[in-house]
């Protein structure tokens, strides 16, 4: 069994690399493309904001991922089955992810997780051993994420176009509209990202202190601090960026808008916390097939509701993530940063905030979502308020096509994987 965990643990790291290379490019692709920040800045930030995600609050996506998409309780009495089904799932993901990522198309690495655990189990026990409900609701989140977030993008753009970039004085506009759009920026990642951040110490001013407090208190005190404070520092940089480019043009050096600079270092932001709920979110489709077999191997049983994850899993999916993100993650973000519109920082901002307010709002109703296909609607909904002509289509169809193929293509390979090896060990 040593030599097996070893096995799968390699497995596990190879799926997160090329999730690394894949999903993750999402979080800076409108970053790269705007020139917000260069490729080397964007790996480097996108990795540790990644593995600090995924190894501090990456868990509880794995735990429902090894628990709830296959109906544990048929695997109870052959759990060796279900180690074999959840290495088939390891290796028809790793592949399927390479394939994609090798062409430069983003997909969805939690669909490629849930076809190859429906593709196993279908074989192994038939159509009742898989969740369709789950599978429904998938299908539901595959169609109306990129419509969604196109449409928020769109909306979101017109405005800044109209009140800010299309106005004489684009400058002094700003000015008004910086307050805003701070607390529109820490609003809508605050509510992603403080609560879990925040959660240690509510629970110790609760119960250590002994003040009783709303669990929402600390993180919404922490947000208006936080909004404060990024307007503040925006205003100074605004009026100094402003300052700096009546010299330059005096000196017949011209450089980049001083609103398009701003906007550069909010989308730049936008893009610290798309990475870090990406890595908190999605690393569990890496590493919980490994957390199953790990938690099978020490207790003789398949796990049925909430299982712990060893510390060592939750590093090993973060190396491995920010590994492919560094090797083989070029190709992705040029896809949405370059390959589909041309984005200035200002629309790339507004495709991130598009891309977290409609994973807000999913994960509110419950339902799943890809950040790929949120990221890439946001895009394209820039897009279309811009200039439709100005969107790759052929792009576009390379995408979709990757979309519409992820589930049952994840699970045909898991499925003949398993077959096989059901013939040779079991």
């Amino acid at each position: 069994m040593p030599y097996t965990l070893l096995f799968v643990a390699l497995l596990a790291f190879y799926v997160a690399w090329n999730l690394g290379a894949n999903d993750v490019a999402n979080a800076m692709g409108t970053s790269v493309g705007s020139k917000a920040v260069t490729l080397k800045q964007a790996l480097i930030i996108a990795g540790v904001l990644e593995f600090t995600g995924a190894v501090l609050f990456g868990h509880e996506v794995t735990e429902t991922l090894a628990t709830k998409i296959a109906n544990p309780a048929l695997f109870a009495a052959t759990p060796q089955i279900f180690v074999v089904g959840m290495v088939t799932v390891l290796i028809s993901c790793g592949v399927w992810l390479q394939i994609a990522t090798s062409r430069g198309l983003p997909v969805s690495s939690s669909h490629a997780v849930v076809g190859a655990i429906a593709g196993f189990s279908w074989v192994a026990l038939g159509v009742d051993a898989i969740d369709w409900s789950s599978i429904r609701l998938i299908t539901v989140g595959w169609i109306l994420t990129p419509v969604i977030s196109g449409a928020i993008a769109a909306l979101f753009y017109s405005q800044i176009k109209h009140w800010i970039l299309d106005q004489p004085n684009q400058v002094v506009q700003l000015q008004e509209w910086i307050p805003w759009l701070s607390t529109l920026l820490l609003s809508v990642f605050g509510v992603i990202v403080l609560p879990s951040l925040t959660e240690p110490l509510t629970n110790f001013v609760i119960e250590q202190v002994g003040f009783k407090i709303p669990a929402y208190d600390i993180p919404l005190l922490t947000g208006a601090i936080a909004a404060v404070g990024l307007t503040i520092i925006s205003w100074q940089q605004l009026g100094d960026n402003g300052t700096t480019r009546q010299k330059e043009e005096s000196t017949q050096c011209p450089m980049p808008n001083p609103v398009e600079r701003l906007f550069a270092r909010f989308q730049l932001l936008s893009a610290c916390f798309v990475a870090f709920a990406h890595g908190s979110n999605d690393m569990g489709n890496a590493i919980a097939p490994l957390a199953a077999i790990v938690y099978i191997n020490r207790t003789g049983s398949v796990p049925t509701d909430g299982i712990t994850i060893p510390i060592w899993i939750l590093i090993l999916g973060g190396a491995g993530i920010v590994g492919g993100l560094a090797v083989w993650g070029k190709k992705v973000i040029a896809t949405i940063g370059e390959n589909i519109i041309a984005l200035q920082p200002s629309s790339g901002f507004c495709a991130e905030l598009a891309t977290a307010t409609t994973i807000l709002i999913a994960s509110r109703l419950g339902l799943p979502v890809s950040t790929s296909h949120a990221l890439v609607g946001g895009v394209v909904g820039i897009g279309l308020v811009q200039n439709v002509k100005s969107i790759k289509f052929q792009t576009l169809q390379g995408i979709a096509a990757a979309w519409l193929i992820t589930i049952p293509i994840s699970a045909i390979l898991s499925a003949a994987i398993f077959s096989i090896a059901r013939i040779l060990f079991l």
